[in-house]
C-alpha cells in the first residue's frame, strides 16, 4: 500500500494551517488509506524563529560582504537581544504566555527597529483595546523587522506570506522559474530542506503530493522536488491546489515534470484517489483522472470521461492531525478587529457548497470548476462536520471559506446550529443579497456570525451593471447596515480599473467608499486594481469589454494572467496610493472631512456624489413584503401575562424582558392569550417549521379578524422589534 504525505509549502498563513491537505486526508480516511501531513512553512519559521535559528541566521551574515544601511546595522548589533528574545515573543504569539504582555509593553525588552515607526501611530489605538493587543502587535513588529534584515541581506525571496511570488506571475515561460531552481541554495531553502529531510526520514512515503494554492508557493514546492527526486527517485511527487487549476490548465513544458511527476486540476479527491491506485496497481493509466504527466518526453493529459466528481457529502470531514495546531503564530498589524481576523487567531476552515450560486460575475474565473460546480452540503451535514472539527481540534472558530456562501444555506445552517446548541464564532464571504435582511441577519448573529466579507467592487451602478455583479450601490448599503445593526462586521473587496472605468467613476467610488465608513457600514476593507484572467469572461472576450489583451504569449507553462490595454478607461495605476492611504485613514476613523483631493498628488475631478448620498439611501428603505410562506422563529424570551382590569375592562398585559429591561405591551383579552399561546408555541416548537399562513390560518378562525391588518398594526412591529424573526 503507497504512502502518502501531503504538505503546505512555504508560504501560506502564519495562524491557520491552509486546509487543502486536511480536506484531502479526511477524504481518504473514508477509503481507509492512511495520509500524513505537514505544514513546512509553519516548520520553517519556527525553525528560523528560534534562538538556534536565529545565531544560524547572523552567524550566515557574518559570512557574506555587504554593505549596512543604518536600520539593517543598528538590527545587527542588537542581534543578541534578537537571540534572547525570539523564543518568548514566538511563544507569546502562540498564546502560551500572556503575562509577558506587561514586560513587552514596557518599550524596554524588545530591540526595535524601522518597523517601530509605527508604534507611536498606533498605540492610541491599541490603548483602546488591551494590554494583550497592544503587545500583540508590538511583536508583530519585531517579527516583520527580522523579516525585513532576511528580504534585504539574505534572501530578496522572502516574505511571511510568499516566497518567490515574483518570479511565477504570469510565467508563461519556465525558463526564468528553473534557472532560479538550479541555484536555489539560499539560507531559507536551506533550513527548509532539513526539514522536509527529517521528516521524509520519519514518515518514509512514497508519494509526497503538495498543495499550491498561491503563487507564492510555486517556488518552494519545486524545489523541495528537486531534492526529492534527486535524493528519494523512488518517491512520486504529486502538486495541485488553486495556482495549477488556474495557471496551469494547458501546461506543455516537459521540464516542469522534471520535479514533479503528476500535476492534478480541480477537486483533487478523485484524481489523487485514481494515481494511489494507479500507482498501487489497482487503476490501469488510462483511467487517471484531470491527470498530467510526461510520457515519451511529451506532457500528456488523460481524464477519464466515464468517473463523475465525488460528491461534497462523501468527501469526508477535513481532517488536521498531523499539523501542529497549537503552533501557529496569531499576528497583529492593525486596530482594526476586522482586519484582524485573517491574522489573529487559529480559524477551522470548511466549505459550505462548492462553487458559487451566483456564478456571473465578469471579471471571475466562471469557467473553471471550482466556481461554475455549484453543490450545496446540507445544514445536518454541516453540522456533523462542525462538532467533528471542534472534538478533534479543540477550537470553535470557523471560516466559512465559499466563494459566496449562499443565503438559504446559512439560514438553514443557523438554525441547526442554535437546535444543536453548538457554541461558535464563525465569518464567511457573502453577496450583498437582498435576502440578507435585519431578520436574517439576526439568526445569523445569535448562530455565532461575528464577521462577513463581500464585493462592493467598483461602488458604481454602471459598473457594477457591467460586471454583471447583481447588486446595486443602495442594495449593499442597507445589507452592510442590516448586518452591522446585528453586531456583525463587514470588509467590503474594492476594485477600481475595472475595463472603461474613468476618473470620475473611481473618485465617485471613492466618495461612496467615505461615506459608507463614515455610516459605520462597513469596518474594513481593501482597494484590488482590477486583474484581467484568461478564464473570466473579460480575458475571454476583452473586445466586448473594450479592452485590448497584449499577452503574455503562451509558452508552455503559465496561462492566466493576461496583461490588456484600456483606451477607454482611466489611467488606474495612478490612482493607487491615494486610494490606499485614504482609505487606511477610513479605516481608523479618521479624516472624513479632508476633501477626495487630499489624497492625491495631482488634480482629479469632484466628486458627483451628493454629500449625504448614503445616508438617504439608507432613509429611502425599501418596503420588506411579508409572505405567507415564510418561517417564524422566536428568538427572545418567554413574556409574562398579566391580566389586569382598567375602567371595568380586562386587559391583557404582556411583559417582554430583554437583558436588564422589561417592557410591557397591552391588548384586548382575546388577542393577547392568543399571541401568548403563540409565542409559547414557537419557543416550544422553534425548529419545527411553522409558517406565517398557519398565524392567518389561526388567527382568522380564532379571532375572526383580518391577518393582513394585524400586520400592519403596531403589535406585530412590536414583535419584530422583540425577537419575531421572518425567514
Amino acid at each position: 500500500m503507497k504512502k502518502i504525505l501531503l504538505i503546505i509549502p512555504p508560504f501560506t498563513q502564519l495562524n491557520t494551517p491552509y486546509p487543502a491537505t486536511a480536506y484531502l486526508k479526511g477524504f481518504f480516511n473514508t477509503k481507509s488509506v492512511t495520509v500524513e501531513q505537514m505544514d513546512l512553512g509553519l516548520e520553517l519559521i519556527l525553525s528560523i524563529f528560534s534562538k538556534k535559528g536565529m545565531q544560524r541566521l547572523f552567524d550566515y551574515v557574518d559570512s557574506l560582504d555587504f554593505e549596512w544601511d543604518d536600520d539593517s546595522y543598528m538590527l545587527y548589533k542588537n542581534k543578541n537581544q534578537y537571540i534572547d528574545c525570539v523564543e518568548e515573543v514566538i511563544s507569546f504569539l502562540q498564546g502560551k504566555n500572556a503575562t509577558l504582555s506587561y514586560k513587552i509593553n514596557s518599550r524596554k525588552y524588545l530591540p526595535e527597529s524601522k518597523r517601530f515607526e509605527r508604534a507611536q501611530e498606533m498605540d492610541w489605538q491599541f490603548g483602546q483595546m488591551g494590554q494583550t493587543d497592544l503587545a500583540k502587535f508590538y511583536c508583530t513588529l519585531f517579527i516583520e523587522d527580522i523579516g525585513d534584515f532576511i528580504t534585504a541581506h539574505i534572501d530578496p525571496f522572502f516574505s511571511f506570506t510568499k516566497y518567490a511570488e515574483r518570479i511565477s506571475r504570469a510565467a508563461s515561460n519556465f525558463q526564468w522559474i528553473e534557472t532560479e531552481i538550479q541555484k536555489s541554495n539560499t539560507f531559507i531553502c536551506q533550513i527548509m530542506i532539513e526539514i522536509l529531510e527529517e521528516r521524509i526520514k520519519e514518515i518514509k512515503p512514497d508519494i509526497c503530493g503538495f498543495t499550491v494554492p498561491f503563487p507564492g508557493n510555486l517556488f518552494a514546492t519545486l524545489v523541495s522536488a528537486k531534492f526529492i527526486k534527486k535524493n528519494y527517485p523512488h518517491m512520486h511527487t504529486v502538486m495541485g491546489g488553486g495556482y495549477v487549476n488556474t495557471e496551469l490548465r494547458s501546461i506543455s513544458d516537459e521540464r516542469f515534470f522534471n520535479y514533479i511527476d503528476f500535476l492534478l486540476l480541480d477537486d483533487g479527491e478523485l484524481p489523487f484517489w485514481a494515481l494511489w491506485e494507479y500507482l498501487s496497481g489497482k487503476r490501469a493509466k488510462q483511467d487517471l483522472k484531470r491527470t498530467f504527466l510526461l510520457e515519451n518526453q511529451v506532457v500528456q493529459y488523460i481524464n477519464n470521461p466515464n468517473e463523475k466528481d465525488i460528491p461534497q457529502r462523501e468527501t469526508g470531514i477535513p481532517d488536521y492531525e498531523g499539523l501542529k495546531l497549537d503552533q501557529y503564530i496569531s499576528t497583529l498589524d492593525s486596530s482594526s478587529v476586522m482586519q484582524n481576523l485573517w491574522t489573529n487567531g487559529r480559524w477551522n476552515k470548511l466549505t459550505l457548497a462548492h462553487g458559487c450560486y451566483w456564478g456571473k460575475c465578469t471579471f471571475c474565473d466562471i469557467n473553471l470548476d471550482y466556481i461554475s460546480r455549484y453543490e450545496p452540503l446540507k445544514a445536518h451535514e454541516l453540522c456533523d462536520r462542525i462538532e467533528a472539527m471542534v472534538q478533534q481540534t479543540g477550537q470553535k472558530g470557523f471560516h466559512f471559506v465559499d466563494e459566496a456562501a449562499p443565503p438559504a444555506l446559512l439560514r438553514d445552517l443557523a438554525i441547526e446550529i442554535l437546535r444543536r446548541k453548538i457554541q461558535i464564532s464563525w465569518w464567511t464571504n457573502i453577496r450583498f443579497e437582498k435576502s440578507f435582511n435585519a431578520d436574517l441577519c439576526k439568526l445569523l448573529s445569535s448562530s455565532g456570525c461575528i464577521a462577513v466579507s463581500g464585493g462592493l467592487e467598483v461602488a458604481s451602478d454602471r459598473l457594477l451593471h457591467l460586471m454583471e455583479k447583481g447588486v446595486t450601490v443602495a442594495q449593499v448599503a442597507r445589507v452592510a447596515q442590516a448586518f452591522q445593526e446585528n453586531g456583525i462586521m463587514v470588509h467590503a473587496y474594492l476594485m477600481y480599473g475595472f475595463p472603461t472605468q474613468t476618473d470620475q467613476e473611481t473618485i465617485d467610488a471613492m466618495e461612496v467608499v467615505r461615506q459608507m465608513f463614515e455610516e459605520n457600514l462597513i469596518h474594513s476593507a481593501f482597494w484590488h486594481q482590477f486583474a484581467m484572467t484568461a478564464h473570466s469572461p473579460v480575458g475571454k472576450n476583452p473586445s466586448a469589454f473594450k479592452v485590448l489583451d497584449e499577452g503574455p504569449i503562451f509558452e508552455g507553462f503559465a496561462d492566466n494572467d493576461r496583461y490588456h490595454k484600456d483606451p477607454n478607461g482611466a489611467e488606474h495605476e495612478k490612482y493607487s496610493k491615494g486610494l490606499s492611504w485614504s482609505l487606511h485613514n477610513y479605516m481608523m476613523k479618521n479624516a472624513f472631512e479632508q476633501p477626495l483631493s487630499y489624497w492625491f498628488d495631482f488634480k482629479i475631478p469632484k466628486t458627483k456624489i451628493p454629500p449625504h448620498y448614503i445616508r438617504n439611501l439608507l432613509q429611502d428603505k425599501e418596503e420588506s413584503k411579508e409572505k405567507l410562506n415564510q418561517r417564524l422563529f422566536w428568538m427572545g424570551n418567554m413574556p409574562d401575562l398579566y391580566e389586569i382590569e382598567d375602567e371595568g375592562e380586562t386587559i391583557v398585559c404582556l411583559h417582554f424582558y430583554e437583558n436588564q429591561d422589561i417592557v410591557e405591551l397591552q391588548m384586548g383579552v382575546n388577542l393577547g392569550h392568543w399571541l401568548y399561546s403563540k409565542i409559547e408555541g414557537l419557543i416550544l416548537q422553534q425548529f419545527n417549521k411553522i409558517e406565517l399562513s398557519d398565524w392567518e390560518r389561526d388567527f382568522e378562525k380564532e379571532l375572526d379578524l383580518d391577518f393582513n391588518e394585524f400586520k400592519k398594526a403596531t403589535v406585530f412591529s412590536f414583535l419584530k422589534e422583540r425577537g419575531l424573526l421572518l425567514l
